[in-house]
């Protein structure tokens, strides 16, 4: 079949694999993913041909390259996999909901077996019992949930020797023949490959392994075209040097022919696939071990041996094509790579600043030229900085679609019928954004289709479809990104969080807005589930969410229509590495205001001005009084100018609630560079970060969230 020169193979010999290890954990994530997807999304009474045949190339390369580096326990499972998915392709078997289960479940057990080859998982999952149940479902056979593990015992393993497969109709026998391989033992792995492919057929070693010429001969039966067979074995042989042609005479077929073997080995033929002692599948020969069990970093030519192509659809030429796409249209690099890039833009960011500070004690008449070029820099500055930015984006898409595994589990668990819809799924957020606002979008999400979605019968007797409908939204507003999760529940009761608030001795007025009610939800401890589940009920959670979207710069709304159901939107900065501020002075001191934060400034008259407690004062703004907050007070700035009275005022906003902060002057607007003061200083109070201003200093960035709160007390 195929034909591997000397030199080729000595190189392969000394490549350590381990350098592509990251790589391979990567794309393996990805397909579990993509499995994991188009498995919930699968009819199974009326499952696509395309569908199926997809699923089965995630489960394909996955075992691929799991074999290739040596990971057995993965390669193991995935054959499984794959196997039951390739008869579900064939039409051997119908789809059930038991095999998207066990599926599933075995693309959980997958994600857990490779984060511990990675290093980050210590659970090692036990997937006997799930080996099993694959087995007894590809088999045709049904499993007991209780015992699943007991129908399994009658099928046999991968690896067993295989009986001679009769010719039948669509079959046809075919001569292949290895040419000139270093190490005999990688065709004897491509035999144990051949056999574990379900539906290839049968492969049977010719010439003993002995042949005079250095070429390796099989005969083969099979139902696959020729292009199906090379596609398989040309991921471990050159494909140019395969050859398939019709069985003639010789080899093994009479006496005397090259290779033919000894008259006491022949009779082994009917009992497995081996013609001399201690082959393959030979009775009491011994059974080559499984390419998977070599060591990852191991260079012997047995290991990639073991790795099956992704290829046999029905156009291999187009699906190469399309497969080739991603590759080329994509570049992965890794993520300190692009933080180092983003550190180096907002350094040029503060030099660019600085120089335009600088240029303004400068004629420009005298130095347009100059002044010219400063313009450009400017503009090519924040063109560079929004493009390197974007690289750092990613689609919503990515956490959208961890939920809808999590919720058919979840809806299963407390008996409801829930239905998904994302909306939005393309808008891009800040990966770092990311990455912290998942845990809180879970919750929200538990707590929709816990507390908010009715059971079936609950919603019917309510005149509601028995489907409940949880939709995800993602938009971009401004400079901002919204979230919602929204639901057609039940709503939340304005009175029973009354009740239960003032049981937890939270002052709760009758006089409260509905939207400070809604707000009870976020009290540490505060929770309205009558029975406490493994799911919720703790009054842990809720108030973590808060203050996570909190500590992000965001905030959190709520919406509710008690019977028609809820809204919780997030508002969240779209990334926290570069932001647009407005920069108010206080004495000789600069402070930054995020921009999305104000809402208006304006000069105060004495006469605005109420003083209220005693300490207290607020300020009167069409008809809106809004509590003042003093800078110069709050960060004790020292103040040198005596005669000097502050009598700017800016409005800004968060959570819900607005202040005004007393400052001296504005002084512009500008895109400044976030560092973060708790890493290279320490915690300081209503402060989220610093930067560096165009003139050299230092200027703190203001947590309007915790002003806001201060406030309040």
């Amino acid at each position: 079949m195929a034909e591997m020169s000397n030199e080729g193979a000595s190189a392969s010999a000394g490549i350590d694999l381990s350098q592509f290890f990251q790589v391979f954990f990567e794309e393996a994530g990805e397909n579990l993913q993509s499995m994991e997807q188009m498995l919930l999304e699968l009819d199974v009474n009326a499952a696509d041909d395309e569908e199926l045949n997809a699923i089965f190339r995630c489960a394909h390369s996955v075992k691929g390259g799991a074999a290739t580096f040596g990971f057995g326990d993965v390669a193991e499972l995935t054959h499984q996999m794959e196997a039951l998915l390739d008869k579900l392709r064939r039409h051997e078997l119908t789809p059930t909901t038991q095999m998207v289960d066990v599926l599933l479940a075995a693309g959980d057990a997958l994600k857990a077996l490779l984060a511990r080859h990675q290093g980050t998982g210590d659970v090692v999952p036990d997937t006997t019992e799930l080996l099993a149940t694959i087995k007894t479902l590809c088999a045709g056979g049904r499993v007991d949930t209780a015992a699943p593990a007991l129908a399994a015992e009658a099928v046999p393993t991968a690896l067993a020797a295989a009986p001679a497969t009769p010719v039948v109709p669509g079959q046809r026998v075919l001569e292949m023949t290895v040419g000139a391989l270093v190490d005999p033992g990688l065709a004897d792995s491509l035999v144990e490959l051949f056999h574990e492919i379900v539906g290839l057929g049968q492969i049977e070693p010719l010439d003993a392994g002995r042949s005079a010429d250095g070429m390796r001969r099989f005969k083969v039966i099979t139902t696959s075209s020729d292009n199906d067979l090379l596609d398989l074995f040309t991921f471990h042989v050159p494909r140019e040097a395969v050859t398939l042609q019709p069985m003639t005479p010789g080899y093994g077929f009479y006496d005397g022919a090259p290779g033919a073997p000894q008259a006491p080995a022949a009779t082994d033929k009917t009992e497995g696939y081996g013609f001399f002692d201690e082959a393959p599948g030979a009775p009491g020969g011994s059974q080559p071990a499984p390419p998977a069990a070599q060591p990852p970093a191991s260079s012997t030519p047995a290991e990639p041996a073991a790795r099956p192509a992704p290829a046999r659809a029905a156009a291999p030429k187009a699906e190469a094509k399309a497969s080739a796409a991603p590759e080329s249209a994509t570049l992965r690099v890794s993520v300190e790579k692009v933080d180092q890039l983003i550190n180096l833009v907002g350094e040029l960011v503060i030099t660019q600043a600085m120089l335009a500070q600088n240029s303004k004690g400068l004629d420009s008449g005298l130095n347009q030229q100059m002044s010219s070029g400063l313009a450009d820099l400017e503009r090519n500055t924040r063109d560079l900085q929004e493009a390197v930015m974007s690289i750092r984006m990613i689609p919503m898409s990515l956490v959208f679609n961890r939920f809808p595994r999590m919720l058919r589990d979840l809806a299963a668990k407390l008996g409801k019928k829930v239905e998904l819809v994302t909306l939005g799924e393309s808008t891009e957020l800040d990966k770092g954004m990311v990455e912290k606002i998942t845990d809180p979008l879970t919750h929200l999400v538990r707590n929709s289709c816990d507390h908010g979605i009715e059971l079936p019968a609950e919603r019917l007797a309510k005149g509601k479809p028995e489907h409940g409908t949880l939709t995800l939204v993602a938009s971009h507003q401004g400079g901002s990104i919204v979230i919602e999760v929204r639901d057609d529940g039940k709503g939340l009761n304005r009175n029973k969080l009354i009740q239960k608030a003032r049981e937890k001795g939270i002052d709760a007025p009758d006089s409260m807005t509905d939207n400070e009610v809604w707000n009870l939800i976020f009290a540490p401890g505060f929770s309205t589930a009558e029975v406490v589940t493994d799911v919720s009920g703790r009054g842990v959670g809720m108030d973590v969410v808060k203050k996570n979207i909190t500590a992000l710069g965001g905030t959190v709304d709520i919406d509710s229509a008690e019977g028609y159901g809820m809204s919780v939107k997030v508002r969240l900065p779209l990334t926290l590495a570069i932001m647009d501020g407005m920069s108010v002075g206080v004495g000789d001191e600069c402070y930054i205001l995020p921009l999305g934060s104000v809402v208006e400034s304006f000069q105060v008259k004495p006469e605005m001005v109420k003083t209220i407690g005693g300490t207290g004062r607020v300020v009167e703004v069409r008809k809106e009084y809004m509590p003042v907050i003093d800078l110069e007070k709050v960060f004790d700035v020292p103040r040198f100018d005596f005669e000097n009275v502050s009598n700017i005022m800016v409005v800004v906003e968060a959570e819900g609630q607005r202040v005004a902060l007393l400052v001296d002057e504005l002084l512009g607007q500008q895109q400044v560079v976030v560092k973060n003061l708790e890493a290279n200083y320490r915690k300081v109070p209503d402060v989220s970060g610093a930067t560096i201003m165009g003139d050299g200093r230092v200027a703190l960035i203001l947590d309007i969230a915790t002003l806001v709160r201060r406030t309040r007390h």
